[in-house]
């Protein structure tokens, strides 16, 4: 979910597996309708709910045994006439169970310690049935039965693999298949997203292969990696986490679009001083606290957490991990069978520092999909250290579209108070939201949820207060 495309340390075409038996969209195999098989029914700690989810495995490619887990859960209310969003987390290697569908825009957070779950009020699946996958293997509960799988692990292997899930999901889900279909995700699926969507693109000369994407939503995304590490620094000293004379040694001695930029020891130390000083705060969210306690401490160890500010709890993470390693739910989510226990976790560090091949840039991939005629809004959380705000607004400006809408502030339920600011293109949509981190959503989640519903419509967002 949370990298540059790789840390200064960690850096610093395969075709989709599809069996030939379901070329045409075929539903020949004998599926129970919606893959009740993947029904979830005794998911440990759940509240009273109004609509169906499920939850299983969709095999990727049968030679080497590789399988995505995904959770799947219906729109509220009509759900056979809504949309299909498919959401992705990235990292590399983090968990779009753990982070997507139980701390931001799933119908259940995961409470305090893990014990159990509790509504989501902003949930997007008031708007949507809501897809999640973990991608690529090695990531949560996807696996592959082939060991040197997770050595080929990068950009094109994830995005075929997931191009793979969607057309075989389909076949377990028929009724889905042709619904209008959206992508959305953050962090390093900034590149995911659209690089998928552009495969979709590609398969979709072939019309038995048709897959209706109408549109892509990316919130703080990993775009270029030069403009990334360009808004990083300038982020860091503009929000006084480093000194002038820091980011002037920066200036001075980073090429960040040459490869050899890294070789230049004033570059290499000034941007350490950069990173070192963010370890003390939270890069991802700068005001708010951090979680002192230990996912593998004690309930006493986490209870020496700091308050909750603002709704916002800073130790989900640690609540995601104890929920998901409990042998109850992983049965109830046709993981296991309730007595052989699977690690999960949230981010699979040995993927992050795997990462075999990793795009610079999808500015490429973004004229692509304008020129498809695809909707694609970028959102940012302004609080962001990570892949901040200024990292997105000088990617976004180096492709160098008209503005039909100028800079303004957006509104949200009346509010005296600005949501943000939002910027409309000529084939793009570019809005900030005020004093949220990384994960939106986690920090403005009614702001987000009506945020998506315009998305979703292709509307804007209110421009007035009343």
């Amino acid at each position: 979910m949370f990298s540059l495309t790789f840390t200064l340390v960690a850096l610093l075409c395969l075709e989709p597996v599809v069996d030939a038996r379901h070329r045409h969209w075929s539903t020949e195999r004998k599926l129970n309708s919606l893959g009740s098989e993947d029904l979830v029914t005794n998911l440990p700690g759940q509240p009273n709910i109004d609509f169906r989810h499920y939850a299983g495995y969709v095999t990727v490619n049968e030679k080497n045994g590789r399988a995505l887990f995904y959770w799947f859960y219906e729109a509220l209310t009509l759900p056979n006439e809504k949309p299909l969003v498919l959401w992705l987390n990235g990292g590399p290697g983090c968990s779009s169970v753990g982070y997507g569908a139980t701390q931001e825009i799933g119908p259940f957070v995961v409470d305090t310690n893990g014990r159990g779950l509790k509504l989501n009020p902003y949930s997007w699946n008031k708007e949507a049935n809501m897809l999640f996958l973990e991608s690529p293997v090695g990531v949560g509960f996807s696996y592959s039965n082939t060991t040197s799988d997770y050595n080929e692990l990068g950009d094109d292997f994830t995005a075929n693999d997931a191009y793979a899930f969607l057309y075989n999901w389909f076949l377990k889900f028929p009724s889905y298949k042709n619904r209008s279909l959206y992508i959305a995700g953050e962090s390093y699926a900034g590149k995911y997203v659209p690089e998928l969507a552009g495969l979709i693109l590609d398969k979709n000369s072939d019309r038995s292969l048709f897959i209706d994407l109408r549109g892509i939503l990316l919130g703080n995304p990993e775009t270029c990696d030069a403009e990334d590490w360009k808004g990083l620094v300038d982020y860091a000293w503009s929000h006084a986490v480093v000194s002038d004379e820091t980011h002037k040694t920066i200036g001075e001695s980073c090429n960040f679009n040459s490869n050899d930029t890294w070789s230049n020891d004033d570059c290499s130390q000034a941007v350490d001083e950069v990173l070192k000083q963010y370890k003390e705060i939270d890069i991802y969210s700068l005001y708010t606290s951090v979680c002192i306690g230990n996912s593998s401490g004690s309930d006493e160890n986490l209870t020496q957490m700091p308050r909750i500010l603002g709704g916002y709890d800073p130790c989900l993470d640690d609540y995601a991990k104890r929920y998901y390693n409990r042998a109850d739910v992983q049965k109830a989510l046709h993981v296991s069978d309730g007595y052989h226990h699977k690690t999960w976790s949230i981010c699979n560090m040995d993927i992050f520092n795997g990462w075999s091949e990793s795009k610079e840039t999808v500015l490429p991939i973004y004229k692509k999909l304008i020129a498809a005629g695809l909707r694609i809004w970028v959102y940012s959380g302004d609080t962001d250290g990570r892949v901040p705000v200024l990292s997105t607004r000088y990617s976004l400006s180096s492709l160098g579209l008209p503005i039909t809408r100028a800079w303004r502030p957006w509104y949200h339920q009346k509010q005296v108070w600005v949501g943000g600011w939002l910027q409309e293109y000529e084939g793009l949509t570019f809005a900030t939201f005020r004093g949220a981190g990384h994960a939106v959503p986690i920090f403005k989640p009614s702001e987000s949820l009506a945020f998506f519903s315009s998305f979703l419509l292709g509307e804007s967002p209110p421009f007035q207060r009343w």
